[in-house]
């Protein structure tokens, strides 16, 4: 994702479950336009702003929420899949505020919240 996402913000927080990393055009986690969810047995990508709004002709997305879909990543391969740089690509085309590839790459290790709900194993 750094590869394909110049100038993004990464932003690195701990949810309840997996380790996150959102990629946007600033510090504010609701900016992000992707996310990286690292669970203890797969990773998925997360379309943030525009997952009901992409057109996916390989039926990658899943999710049933009324704005965020994401890819179960089976290997990591997977994410130079065609189909899925389509998503990708549509998705930056679909952002709010776009990442603006001039901007160096930043790094931001956000606050564990102390009223996190116990984890669950998966």
């Amino acid at each position: 994702m750094r590869a394909r996402l110049p100038g993004a913000c990464e932003l690195v927080y701990d949810n309840y479950n997996a380790l996150a990393i959102g990629f946007g055009p600033g510090e504010r986690t609701s900016d992000a336009i992707f996310s990286i969810a690292v669970f203890p047995r797969w990773v998925s990508l997360f379309f943030l702003q525009s997952g009901t709004r992409l057109r996916d002709p390989d039926c990658f997305l899943e999710g049933g929420g009324n704005q965020v879909r994401h890819i179960k990543l089976d290997h990591g391969a997977m994410i130079d899949d065609p189909g899925v740089q389509d998503l990708i690509a549509q998705a930056l085309e679909l952002a709010t505020t776009p990442i603006d590839p001039a901007q160096p790459r930043r790094l931001i290790i956000k606050s564990v919240s102390a009223k996190q709900r116990p984890r669950r194993p998966a």
